[in-house]
């Protein structure tokens, strides 16, 4: 997924959302809120005596505090330190992950945490311009006390950073079971089957809107993969069986970018909505469509990454976002794909999935502009995306988050236990 994160000059791809649902209010109380409890020590993963994952629950907590504490309804800034000190935005895509790592992690005030991002999720869908249930792709980390201090920084509304919301709302309900986060959720879900089912070709869902409100006619692979775990796990908490049925429908499309010859998924469509780009070989959909359907058909997917996007540059190893550069380790594609190998665990997959996660570690203590604590989203400045942005050294809540996630074998694209 690309969030803004890993853009140094523009903000991700926004989100949607499709009812509307009750207004939700914002914490009063003191301007930082009541702080939350000291936290128990998150478990060390097997063979990591070094705290590794603590340290990286650790810099989630202190990102989510820089601006507000306790409960105190506010979004996460994405980046610290590096090229992208200045960059401010709290990239929705990311935030859901935040949300995700939390729950995996299962505190009680982890729990409370992750309400406070699902609460700010909510708050910016009751209070979207448009009046529709959306959210877009990226706002200011600004704590939300009233409408005036929701402050717009990428206006896209994206089909797949809306559908990582969804599932973290879902989530959130599952955990919780506060019903408001379910209809943030279902609003979400209508959102897109409104304005992104598309009858083109193999079917699937659009990408969205653009930050000037164009409607993007290319479909994405990677959002088909989102919409399909979301959907199913809406279909599962809400008990409609409509969305068992859209599911269906978004793992229609991903099923005709499937290339049996090469092993790999296709990116997506050109803006026809039927001609498979073939050319931009990204990770993401490989080891994303692993985790999301399990299937065996397409057990080889997770293989092509490793064996086509390898990088060891600079003293780090990994993948790459991209088979066009490979200059660089991107953090966060390393482990999705050590998620992925965990999770299909053939023969030598765990040995390699363990060997990420390891890489990853030494890039949290040795990478540049590294604290110790968060993942930095690249190893070296300027590793391009192969589509027009590019990646840095810049510590990231997304790529955080992943490692934490692919460290407990917790796959976001199913409920966590």
């Amino acid at each position: 997924m690309k969030s803004a994160a890993w853009k140094g000059t523009s903000a991700a791809a926004a989100l949607a959302a499709g009812s509307l649902m009750a207004m939700v209010a914002c914490s009063g109380g003191s301007p930082n809120g009541a702080s939350f409890s000291q936290f128990e020590p998150a478990a060390q993963r097997a063979g990591s005596p070094s705290g590794s994952v603590p340290n990286a629950y650790e810099f989630l907590r202190l990102m989510m505090d820089r601006y507000a504490k306790g409960s105190t309804t506010r979004l996460v800034q994405s980046f610290d330190g590096g090229p992208l000190r200045s960059f401010k935005d709290a990239v929705t895509y990311d935030d859901a992950l935040l949300v995700d790592a939390l729950l995996a992690e299962g505190s009680s005030d982890d729990i409370a945490r992750s309400e406070v991002v699902g609460t700010a999720f909510l708050y910016l869908q009751t209070n979207d311009k448009a009046k529709d249930g959306r959210l877009r792709a990226a706002y200011g980390p600004k704590p939300l006390r009233n409408p005036g201090d929701i402050k717009v920084d990428d206006n896209t509304s994206d089909a797949g950073n809306m559908a990582w919301v969804g599932q973290a709302l879902v989530q959130l309900y599952a955990k919780t079971s506060n019903a408001s986060f379910l209809n943030g959720a279902l609003g979400i879900a209508n959102w897109l089957q409104k304005n992104t089912y598309d009858t083109r070709g193999q079917g699937g869902y659009t990408g969205g809107y653009t930050a000037t409100g164009k409607k993007i006619e290319w479909k994405s692979t990677e959002h088909n993969v989102d919409i399909y775990a979301f959907f199913t796990m809406l279909a599962a908490e809400s008990g409609e069986s409509q969305w068992t049925t859209n599911a269906a429908w978004a793992q229609g499309f991903v099923a005709s970018m499937w290339d049996s010859r090469d092993g790999r998924f296709y990116v997506g469509t050109g803006n026809d909505g039927v001609t498979p780009n073939k050319s931009f070989k990204p990770e993401d959909v490989n080891s994303w469509s692993y985790l999301a359907f399990q299937n065996p058909e397409w057990a080889a997917a997770p293989s092509w990454d490793v064996t086509n996007l390898a990088v060891s540059k600079g003293g780090f190893s990994g993948v790459s976002f991209c088979s066009g550069d490979r200059s660089g380790v991107w953090f966060e594609g390393t482990a999705h794909l050590a998620a992925a190998l965990e999770l299909r665990n053939e023969s030598g997959d765990r040995s390699v999935a363990q060997t990420y996660l390891d890489d990853i570690e030494y890039a949290q203590t040795n990478g540049p502009n590294g604290d110790g604590l968060g993942i930095i989203a690249a190893s070296k400045n300027g590793l391009s995306d192969c589509d027009g942005d590019k990646y840095f050294a810049s510590l990231h809540v997304g790529a955080t988050a992943w490692y934490i996630l692919a460290a407990g074998a917790a796959n976001p694209f199913t409920l966590l236990p």
